[in-house]
């Protein structure tokens, strides 16, 4: 698993990456999507901000053993198409090649790195989460909201249906900040992992968001100067 860049945070954070619709309901009937309020919160981001700074050094790391498993997977890389194929691990496997104790390894030792981020971060979307009911109820008081159901059970809907945003806000006011550093021997429900997972893949997604936009803002090479004066190919 990745640990997301602050920057990637910002993304996440930005109306670019999560689109902020309309907050009003409409006729007692509204959506709204759990992760998405909880990763576009004030707290989460700024945890996440402060995780990654403080675990900057193993993250560095974490990028070194992950290039060396690169440099790995080159030599093991039979065609040389610069893709692992798992025919191609196969042969490695049947060889007995010893590179491959060395994969294990270092994907061991980045998961032992990791560890602790993950931790923390799974602490923070915990002391989020578990604000996430009152927040809602204040929603629904506030808005006369009836039924509230996921988005996937709309075949269409207006965005004012959507109150996730309103979610949101009231996250920020009941938890303005969140702890980064989890008590000893803390662990996680199997409810909170699952929404994690959400929210990283949320991350994932602002993350390859941002490196298309980031592609296609590249100037394209300029044309030679004058295309007549090149050596016509044969």
């Amino acid at each position: 698993m990745k640990i997301r860049n602050t920057a990637i945070v910002a993304a996440l954070l930005s109306a670019t990456a999560i689109a902020a619709p309309a907050t009003a309901q409409v006729a007692g009937i509204a959506t709204a999507e759990t992760s998405v309020a909880i990763a576009r919160s004030k707290a989460l981001g700024t945890a996440y901000q402060q995780i990654g700074a403080q675990y900057a050094a193993v993250v560095q790391q974490m990028q070194t053993k992950r290039q060396e498993i690169n440099n790995i997977n080159v030599q093991l890389d039979i065609n040389k198409d610069k893709e692992l194929t798992q025919a191609e691990l196969d042969v490695a496997i049947k060889a007995k090649n010893p590179l491959l104790a060395q994969l294990d390894a270092k994907q061991k030792e980045i998961n032992t790195l990791q560890e602790p981020i993950i931790l923390a971060q799974l602490y923070a979307v915990e002391q989020v989460a578990l604000k996430y009911e009152a927040a809602q109820q204040a929603v629904i008081a506030a808005k006369k909201i009836n039924v509230i159901l996921a988005p996937d059970a709309f075949v269409w809907a207006p965005e004012a249906v959507d109150v996730t945003p309103a979610i949101t806000a009231e996250l920020d006011k009941a938890i303005p900040a969140a702890v980064i550093t989890p008590p000893a021997g803390y662990r996680p429900s199997r409810q909170i992992g699952a929404l994690y997972q959400q929210i990283q893949q949320l991350f994932n997604n602002a993350a390859q968001m941002q490196a298309a936009q980031a592609a296609s803002a590249q100037p394209r090479a300029a044309a030679p100067a004058n295309p007549a004066a090149q050596p016509e190919s044969r």
